[in-house]
């Protein structure tokens, strides 16, 4: 009853407005957190608004956007709806669930929402800022993942998961229906953090009747065709775009199962009629061809694309090709940087799509004609800004940014100028002691320039002494700008009372394409003399009395190589969901185009069933020659592997924790075990934390605030 209470009470702050908003028991408001003494925590983090999914109204004066909030001692977030005027001005809570609601729509005439709750899409009227009684539309078998509307508003497409070829018990006898197993004859069985029992297809259904699965249309043609539509792991409706008519679909696929979806990422658009029920294949490139856009004159569909095939960092171009087939036009060909998130200009003149550039992520607009490129944010701002969800009669942006300092907010940006919507999470941020920033240009082995944030803690005074932890980046490609995470938060860490230093090592993705490549194939090269001259520039800093190592991933895989070669850099490591012995982890991840490619493959690879000779009985066996294995002979892979971490366990001496997730398949977690393990053997000290229900990041709130608190006290063990 008390937790019951403090929502209304905070409701009645919220909303002046005559009739009472329905609150679910199970709801979760904002938090009322006070921070003690100016200081930003793991729970204060942990309480911060999740802002998401703006979509701007069909007259085009309101932002429909959803947030969560975190009930850490429920262990449990929801997310419920929210309105706020374009233009800028107070916001309205329009639901009050206990249970989350997503991927809300508006109707074409602006007067109801669709949306998706416990996987089922409802519909509810809308009237002066308030929502009404909402109406169930669909009962689709084991829901909808997501679901975007015709332009006429007659019909959906939307996702769902069908069977996969992994088989169990069940499949081979139905009374055998309590027993878990799972069988397979091919690669793919796992993904991220799920075994591969279901695969997602995209559907489409009128909205004149209840949308059922009998009803709806596979788009694939079918359960029994085992491609995926949206591409897993992560992949939305964002692959899939209408046709301004609403008489075709173009969207992106992977037609491809086994081994050879594990070693490939040759996605190819494609444009499925609807009245024919025929596909036809637009792109033919052999890479990773993705996020098509169609422009609002129906000629032409924007998408991304990586040109090399097994190669997740190549530059990805913003590219154009006419509706009906032809050539594709890459627009950014004279672009230094990586394309994203495409959204066309009203007139299908232009295309607007962000990019990291220099260590800032911007808004850009190309023209669709000449392939001229501008940039309508400023390099000066530091805040990265993500594509506009809209666009304005005026020519204003509606659109998104972040920053270290405080989470996804909305804004407009007129001429570069960017202004504030929301203030989602203000009134917890402002009770925060301030903080410095700084960018600095750290020189490498080779004498270039790497861009490097340093974040100072509050109140920091250059006289006395601070540890300071460095960022070792994950990836491995990727990049450190002014971006907000719930998991590696720097800001958190810096109010620590922690200098914090993240590098731009080799292998980010915002300074071109060389600097980039110069990882793949090369770990332990020129990007780990990165990180070693970057802890030694903050070490020379006369305020520093030690340095810490902290990564996940590739950044983990950093930790537990930098151990092996430091001598005597740092003073204290952690390392999350790493890569201990890249033997092991080349055989047991699960897209194996990613090892293959990184560890020393490049080009020299390929799956080719029957090519590795006859057995007795006259048949052959197909695998993979070359490559990135531990088996290659290629001079690369053979440097690999000859230096895994694991191989340098000799060297270890300085305190390590490890940590992982038990459901992480891309870097599964015996890595941690087996890191531990040996660290124990050598009589280095060590911790181990493993977390049986998460995967590569820690996302249940209480183990993350638990993850937290250990970040801190390892830290703090050893650092100060």
């Amino acid at each position: 009853m008390k937790k019951f209470a403090f929502a209304a009470a905070i409701l009645c702050c919220l909303f002046s407005c005559s009739e009472q908003m329905r609150i679910d028991k199970d709801y979760i408001g904002p938090s009322a957190i006070k921070v003690e003494n100016g200081k930003m925590t793991p729970e204060v983090l942990l309480s911060l608004g999740r802002l998401s999914d703006p979509q701007l109204s069909p007259d085009g004066t309101t932002i429909l956007y959803g947030v969560s909030y975190t009930d850490i001692a429920a262990n449990r977030s929801v997310r419920n709806l929210f309105t706020t005027p374009a233009n800028g001005g107070e916001k309205t809570q329009l639901t009050s669930e206990g249970k989350s609601i997503s991927c809300a729509r508006w109707a074409l005439d602006g007067k109801s929402i669709y949306f998706l709750q416990g996987g089922q899409l409802y519909k509810a009227p809308y009237r002066d800022g308030k929502l009404g009684r909402k109406v169930l539309l669909s009962d689709v078998k084991d829901g909808m993942g997501e679901f975007a509307l015709s332009p006429d508003g007659s019909s959906i497409i939307y996702s769902a998961e069908v069977r996969s070829t992994v088989e169990l018990p069940s499949d081979t006898d139905p009374a055998l229906d309590k027993a878990q197993a799972y069988a397979t004859e091919d690669l793919m069985y796992r993904h991220w953090d799920h075994w591969v029992e279901k695969i997602n297809h995209t559907f489409i259904a009128r909205l004149d009747g209840k949308i059922t699965r009998d009803n709806s249309i596979d788009i694939l043609g079918g359960e029994d065709v085992k491609f995926q539509l949206p591409n897993g792991p992560w992949g939305g409706l964002e692959q899939l775009s209408w046709s301004p008519d609403g008489k075709k679909i173009a969207y992106s696929c992977k037609k491809l199962t086994g081994k050879e979806y594990a070693f490939s990422t040759n996605t190819c658009i494609y444009v499925y009629d609807i009245e024919s029920g025929e596909t036809s294949q637009l792109t033919f490139s052999g890479g990773y061809d993705t996020d098509p856009v169609w422009s609002p004159d129906g000629s032409s569909i924007a998408f991304l694309s990586m040109e090399r095939d097994g190669y997740e960092a190549d530059k990805t171009r913003l590219m154009l090709i006419p509706a009906e087939g032809g050539e594709p036009i890459d627009l950014t060909a004279s672009f230094k940087y990586n394309a994203a998130g495409p959204l066309w200009s009203h007139d299908s003149k232009s295309i607007f799509f962000n990019a990291l550039a220099e260590g800032l992520q911007g808004i850009f607009k190309v023209s669709a004609e000449s392939g001229a490129i501008e940039r309508l944010t400023p390099d000066t701002l530091w805040y990265d800004f993500f594509t506009p969800f809209a666009v304005l009669e005026d020519g204003t942006l509606l659109t998104s940014y972040y920053s270290m300092d405080f989470p996804l907010e909305l804004v407009t940006v007129r001429d570069g100028v960017p202004s504030r919507i929301t203030t989602e999470n203000d009134s917890i941020l402002s009770q925060l002691t301030p903080h410095k920033t700084e960018l600095r240009y750290v020189k490498t082995v080779d004498g270039q320039d790497m861009l490097t944030w340093v974040l100072f803690p509050p109140q920091f005074d250059p006289a006395k002494k601070y540890p300071a932890i460095e960022i070792t980046l994950g990836g491995p490609q990727g990049t450190l700008s002014q971006d907000w995470s719930y998991r590696w938060n720097y800001m958190l860490m810096a109010y620590q009372g922690y200098v914090v230093v993240l590098p731009n090592r080799r292998g980010t993705t915002a300074f071109g394409q060389p600097w980039c490549e110069e990882i793949s194939g090369d770990y332990i090269g020129l990007n780990m003399q990165d990180y070693l001259s970057a802890a030694r520039a903050i070490k020379a800093e006369p305020y520093i009395s030690g340095v810490a190592a902290c990564g996940a991933s590739y950044g983990g895989y950093s930790v537990y190589y930098l151990a092996g070669i430091h001598g005597d850099v740092y003073d204290c490591f952690i390392a999350h969901a790493g890569i201990f012995n890249e033997e092991h982890m080349y055989m047991t991840t699960e897209e194996m185009w990613f090892p293959n490619w990184d560890n020393g493959g490049l080009h020299e690879y390929a799956y080719t069933p029957g090519e590795l000779g006859p057995r007795g009985d006259g048949q052959t066996f197909g695998g993979i020659r070359q490559g990135g294995s531990p088996w290659s002979n290629l001079p690369k892979a053979v440097r690999h592997y000859t230096n895994s971490p694991h191989k340098l366990i000799q060297n270890w001496h300085t305190p390590i924790l490890c940590i992982h997730g038990c459901m992480d398949f891309r870097v599964p977690y015996d890595e941690a075990m087996a890191a531990f393990g040996a660290a124990q053997m050598m009589g280095v000290p060590s911790k181990l934390i493993l977390f049986p229900e998460e995967n590569h990041w820690i996302l249940q709130p209480q183990n993350a605030l638990y993850w937290h608190r250990s970040y801190f006290d390892w830290l703090d063990r050893w650092m100060k």
